[in-house]
C-alpha cells in the first residue's frame, strides 16, 4: 500500500474582510463539536446572533495580524509542511478543518498521488473534542463517502512525546535567555467544562476540581484535554528547571456564558499585574502555529491588559511554527508509523505522569 501523510490545522478565512470572516465563522461555529448544543439552539445562537454581530469585529482583529502573504496560520502551516516533506520520502499534504483548504482536497491530493494508506496528523499537541475529534470524525465521513479504498491511521495526542517536550522547552529557553522575568504563563485554548465531561471515558470520574488530572493511571487521561495541558506544563517546567510559584497554567479564548476551564488567562494577567508582577512571559502550547488567538488576543490584548494594571515587560513566546526541530518531531512520528504501524510508545515522555 502506498503511504501518505495529511497534516491538519484549524483553518482561516480567505481574507480579513467581514464577508469572508462571516463565512468562516459560520462553518466553524456550526460544528456540533465546537458548539455542542442541539441543532435548533446552535442555529439560533450562531446564525441568529453571532453571525449578525461578530464578523465585523473579528474582521478588524484579523486585519491587525494579517500578513502580506496571507493568513499567518496558513502561511506558517505551509512552511511547516514543506519542511516535513523534505524530511520524508512519502507525499505530505496539508489541509484545514475549516475554510477553503478542505480535508477533502487534502485527501484527494494524496489519493491522486496513489496513496491508499494515509496517516492524519492533527496539529494539536493535546486532544480535544473541538479539535482532534472533529478532524477524526470528518475524515471518517469523507473516506466513507468518497475514498472507500483508503485506510486511515490516526495520530494520538503528542503532548507527552519526549522530542516534542524537548523542542517546546528549547523554544521557550531561547526566548527567555538573558531575560529577567518574574512569572511565565502557559496559556492554553479554553474549552467548556462540559467538553471535558463528554470526553470522559471513565463514566463520571472527572470531578472538574483539578485533582483527577493528577490521578495516577486514569484511563480518561487519553482523552482529557485539561490533564494533557497540565502535564505539558509540568514536563516543560521540569525540563527548564522552573521553580514552583514562577509559572502557572491558564486558559484563554472563552466564548459565551457557560463555565469554561479555569483559571482564565485574561483575568490572571490582570490579577498578577495588580499584585505587583512587573515582568511576565507567556507561551501558548495548545497552538503550534501563531494565529489570531496568539498574535492578537495574547500579544496585543493581553499586553494591553498587563500594562493597564501596572505591568511593564510582557514577553510573548512564539509558537513552534515552522522550526526545523519541530518539523523533525513530526517527521519522527511519520517514520515510526512507517516502521511500526504507529508512533512508537518508546518515544513518549511520560515523566510527569509516572511521578503522579
Amino acid at each position: 500500500m502506498s503511504k501518505g501523510i495529511l497534516l491538519v490545522n484549524l483553518g482561516s478565512p480567505d481574507s480579513p474582510n467581514p464577508k469572508d470572516v462571516k463565512k468562516y465563522l459560520g462553518e466553524f461555529l456550526m460544528d456540533e463539536r465546537v458548539i455542542d448544543v442541539p441543532l435548533w439552539a446552535r442555529n439560533l445562537l450562531v446564525k441568529g446572533i453571532i453571525l449578525n454581530t461578530r464578523p465585523k469585529a473579528s474582521a478588524k482583529a484579523y486585519q491587525k495580524i494579517w500578513w502580506e502573504e496571507g493568513s499567518p496560520l496558513i502561511v506558517l502551516s505551509e512552511r511547516l509542511q514543506e519542511k516535513v516533506q523534505q524530511n520524508v520520502n512519502f507525499p505530505v499534504a496539508l489541509a484545514m478543518r475549516y475554510g477553503s483548504m478542505t480535508l477533502k482536497k487534502g485527501l484527494q491530493e494524496l489519493v491522486d498521488k496513489g496513496c491508499t494508506e494515509i496517516m492524519t496528523i492533527p496539529l494539536y499537541p493535546q486532544f480535544a473534542m473541538a479539535t482532534t475529534e472533529t478532524i477524526d470524525v470528518k475524515v471518517d465521513e469523507l473516506v466513507a463517502a468518497h475514498f472507500p479504498n483508503v485506510n486511515i491511521t490516526r495520530t494520538p495526542a503528542f503532548y507527552h512525546r519526549k522530542d516534542y517536550i524537548d523542542v517546546l522547552s528549547k523554544s521557550i529557553a531561547e526566548k527567555l535567555e538573558g531575560l529577567d522575568y518574574e512569572h511565565i504563563l502557559f496559556s492554553y485554548h479554553g474549552v467548556p467544562e462540559r467538553h471535558i465531561r463528554k470526553s470522559d471515558i471513565s463514566n463520571g470520574n472527572c470531578k472538574m476540581n483539578g485533582k483527577c488530572c493528577f490521578k495516577k493511571g486514569s484511563p480518561q487521561h487519553e482523552f482529557c484535554y485539561r490533564h494533557q495541558c497540565e502535564i505539558t506544563t509540568i514536563n516543560v517546567a521540569k525540563k527548564l528547571g522552573l521553580k514552583n510559584g514562577t509559572y502557572s497554567t491558564t486558559f484563554q479564548s472563552r466564548l459565551g456564558f457557560d463555565p469554561w476551564l479555569k483559571p482564565y488567562t485574561d483575568r490572571t494577567i490582570e490579577r498578577m499585574g495588580k499584585a505587583g508582577i512587573k515582568k511576565m512571559a507567556i507561551v501558548t502550547p495548545a497552538f503550534v502555529s501563531d494565529c489570531l488567538e496568539t498574535l492578537e488576543e495574547i500579544a496585543m490584548e493581553g499586553e494591553e491588559i498587563f500594562h493597564e494594571v501596572g505591568g511593564e515587560q510582557f514577553t510573548v513566546i512564539p509558537c513552534l511554527n515552522d522550526r526545523d526541530d519541530f518539523a523533525q518531531v513530526l517527521s519522527n512520528m511519520i517514520e515510526e508509523w512507517v516502521g511500526n504501524g504507529q508512533p512508537s510508545q518508546s518515544s513518549l515522555a511520560t515523566t510527569a505522569e509516572k511521578n503522579l
